[in-house]
């Protein structure tokens, strides 16, 4: 637990904006399970806005912010974790077979350089997936088994790098961007993942306009930034079994699959409905509410083939009323993309939902 003694005034406007931000944090690996560096990121960002902060047992960060009346908790929630891979196997040879950790699949990725977390350091190496002087190359389908990670180093280097079965596997940082593109007035922002570092972004400007605009919440706000949220929603379900919040809300982005009615257009989605639950439709009101107050609205959505620290939450029968919501990103899972705009539009939603909903 730490307790902070600078001020917001560490952090200009111009610093503390999306992409700012965005950039510091893409900049720190977190695979799930792993997630200590962004936690200090985080923990460091909230120090600077001023806010006492703690980490819990399961390594969640947590800030609790005083609302203006007594009234059921909320909590708002982000995901640190990234989508990875896991290694599964060391051959005498020095190549590692992996696996997916969360929802990554090797046709997202490509070849190319990656590094990989041993318990006592870490080393880069190649994601390799053959040659194309095959027969039928042309139609194969690349599936983890297909896959490997050349290192070029003998089985005991791995060995002293404490690099073993469930050792995490992430692209480099120097090929997560981000890149800014299209038209100068409207632009869009691509990255290999927003999920969830710009739940994380929105959170953490919260608070930020909470502090310097001096609003204060209607009733008590637990913001919480969780880990293991691509692998089961484990950071989630620690949090509100400890805490007991009445509505658990994760701010997540919302993927475009094949039909799904979003566009890219600067407005937010809200999910109706994923592969778990339906979500609480008082809360998709009263978001959707302060959207249109703060000047804009939500897309809805439902998904079959998605979930979130939310929807994990419910159905473990840990919060009675969950909702989602957050940036609307195409090409999820991979190098994403979405409307700058949106997050700003995200941020005035979360700002005017805090500081006027009470909890009906």
């Amino acid at each position: 637990m730490q307790a902070p003694s600078s001020s917001a005034s560490n952090h200009s406007a111009s610093n503390y904006s999306a992409l700012g931000l965005f950039r510091r944090l893409l900049a720190v690996p977190a695979p799930s399970g792993r997630e200590q560096q962004m936690a200090e990121a985080v923990g460091h960002e909230l120090s600077n806005l001023g806010y006492a902060w703690q980490r819990d047992p399961a390594g969640n960060l947590l800030v609790r912010v005083e609302g203006k009346q007594p009234g059921p908790l909320t909590c708002l929630a982000a995901h640190m974790d990234e989508i990875g891979m896991v290694v599964t196997r060391l051959g005498d040879d020095g190549d590692l077979s992996v696996d997916r950790s969360g929802g990554l699949y090797p046709w997202k990725l490509g070849e190319g350089p990656v590094e990989i977390f041993g318990d006592r350091g870490h080393t880069l190496g190649l994601l390799a997936m053959g040659s194309t002087h095959t027969a039928g190359a042309a139609d194969r389908a690349v599936t983890w088994s297909n896959v490997r990670v050349v290192t070029g180093l003998a089985r005991a280097a791995l060995d002293e790098l404490g690099i073993r079965p469930g050792s995490a596997v992430l692209p480099t940082r120097d090929r997560v961007a981000p890149i800014v593109f299209g038209p100068d007035g409207d632009p869009l922002v691509a990255a290999w993942t927003f999920d969830d570092r710009m739940g994380v972004v929105a959170l953490l400007r919260l608070l930020h306009q909470l502090r310097a605009r001096q609003l204060q919440p209607q009733i008590p706000l637990l913001i919480a930034f969780t880990v293991q949220e691509e692998v089961g929603g484990h950071g989630a379900k620690h949090i509100a079994l400890a805490q007991r919040p009445e509505a658990f809300i994760a701010v997540d982005g919302c993927p475009v699959p094949p039909g799904a009615p979003l566009a890219l257009d600067g407005r937010p989605g809200i999910w109706s409905k994923d592969r778990i639950v339906q979500y609480d439709h008082g809360l998709i009101l009263a978001l959707s509410a302060a959207a249109q107050a703060a000047g804009t609205q939500l897309q809805p959505v439902v998904y079959d083939a998605a979930a979130s620290d939310a929807s994990l939450v419910f159905a473990a029968g840990l919060a009675p009323r969950v909702a989602c919501f957050g940036h609307v990103r195409d090409n999820s899972h991979g190098f994403e993309v979405a409307r700058l705009g949106v997050f700003d539009r995200l941020l005035d939603t979360l700002v005017e939902f805090v500081t006027t909903w009470s909890g009906g």
